[in-house]
């Protein structure tokens, strides 16, 4: 056991902020951005995952959000932050906007996940998608 060498114990432990500090920061932020930290901070969404939400994805009933394919391909449930709820609708509403004038000018269609384009030929226009 001589050759190897035991590893050390890293001497600076990361930095968590207390929840007063994160609502100060929260305070600060406006639109998207703020929409996006309360995810990653009240749902423990990692970024890609925030960035990739579908609208079927939330279930505002059961104020849950699916999260499909994250860390490791594995698909899990988080709750969907009470804080976050309102905004969240108000985003779903503009952006529901765009995506209709969109439509309208013959794009607005997403990409969809593995077979589900060859089964649901207009799926990609669909909202929740």
């Amino acid at each position: 056991m001589e050759p190897f060498v035991r590893a050390k114990r890293p001497k600076n432990l990361p930095i968590v902020l207390t929840k007063t500090e994160v609502q100060s920061i929260l305070r600060h932020m406006k639109g998207v951005t703020r929409l996006i930290a309360i995810l990653l901070y009240g749902a423990g969404l990692r970024l890609l995952e925030c960035l990739t939400l579908r609208v079927k994805d939330l279930d505002f009933e059961r104020m849950e959000i699916r999260v499909r394919r994250g860390k490791g391909g594995k698909d899990r449930v988080t709750m969907l932050p009470a804080s976050s709820k309102q905004d969240l609708i108000e985003h779903l509403k503009n952006t529901k906007r765009i995506h209709e004038q969109d439509l309208r000018e013959g794009s607005g269609r997403s990409q969809l996940p593995e077979a589900i384009a060859r089964k649901y030929p207009n799926a990609d226009s669909q909202w929740g998608w």
